[in-house]
């Protein structure tokens, strides 16, 4: 799995902070040269903003702080499959890398909701090429957190 096991396991981190901040649970950092250089979690709810996902979060961040060139050698690390919205995101951001725990085909079955479409789908259409890695052998730790709140957050549970 190369060296995203520690980089994923603070996304994961990440993505149950989020839960304790009012969000829903997904968390994203940026790495490069094997720095983590910027971190985000979702803040849906506490930003009464639907697009407020971590890695929108991060993206936005991102592009305050660094240029394309640079966000080139970045990867950004999910604790989820970044969704449709996010993809495109990443794209324009011109960041070069994704790796992911949680897939969104996953989360779907967990939480019944959603697009449902993968970030390879998305990023496919594009003019430059993305690189995108998972879902990882993380998939089923980076789940836990979605079992524990979809049910409830949706009344299933």
């Amino acid at each position: 799995m190369d060296n995203h096991a520690s980089f994923l396991r603070e996304a994961i981190a990440l993505s149950k902070s989020a839960l304790q901040h009012g969000g829903e649970p997904f968390g994203s950092v940026l790495v490069k040269n094997g720095e983590v250089i910027l971190r985000a979690e979702n803040s849906v709810f506490s930003g009464h903003d639907m697009t407020n996902h971590a890695e929108m979060n991060l993206v936005k961040l991102a592009a305050q702080h660094y240029d394309p060139a640079f966000l080139a050698d970045c990867t950004l690390y999910s604790s989820t499959e970044p969704c449709a919205m996010c993809s495109g995101a990443i794209y324009w951001s011109g960041i070069g890398r994704v790796v992911f725990a949680c897939s969104e085909e996953r989360l779907g079955e967990i939480a019944g909701i959603g697009l449902n479409v993968p970030i390879r789908a998305v990023l496919q259409t594009g003019a430059r090429s993305v690189d995108v890695v998972g879902p990882t052998d993380l998939e089923e730790e980076a789940a836990k957190v979605h079992q524990e709140f979809w049910p409830r957050h949706l009344g299933k549970a």
